[in-house]
């Protein structure tokens, strides 16, 4: 799962929160508890700018002390990780679509950050582009 390093800065009433690494995600909230809440979901909303774009999304950097680290959804993590990938290799959804000998339509519903898709299919793609998809418990 991907954690990004956020800062938390109070401000008039509440905090502010910003990403080094996603200068898209900025929010606030009112309590630090809603501060941290609204951080996931600016971190997240962010990152459909990125597919929507077809832009490198960048990997989290390491924390720095005065940072928290706040994470992203196992499914969408993977579905980064797939589009990076992509991107790296000059593959299209297309091209991707052709090698998994499957429609268009579906790559599409793959690289759909809200779309649920099964964690083999995305380790399934990865395997065509020539990587593995690693799991692990910390």
């Amino acid at each position: 799962m991907l954690r990004y390093p956020a800062r938390f800065e109070p401000d008039t009433g509440g905090f502010v929160v910003t990403f080094r690494d996603i200068p898209e995600a900025i929010t606030q909230g009112d309590s630090l508890q809603e501060a941290c809440e609204m951080a996931a979901d600016a971190l997240l909303t962010a990152m459909d700018f990125y597919f929507e774009d077809k832009r490198l999304v960048p990997l989290p950097s390491k924390v720095k002390k005065d940072e928290v680290l706040v994470a992203l959804p196992t499914s969408v993590s993977v579905k980064i990780l797939l589009l990076n990938e992509m991107i790296a290799q000059g593959v299209t959804p297309s091209e991707l679509a052709r090698r998994l000998n499957t429609r268009p339509q579906d790559v599409n519903r793959i690289m759909t950050l809200n779309h649920a898709t099964k964690i083999d299919t995305i380790a399934h793609a990865l395997a065509v582009l020539g990587k593995r998809l690693e799991i692990s418990v910390a």
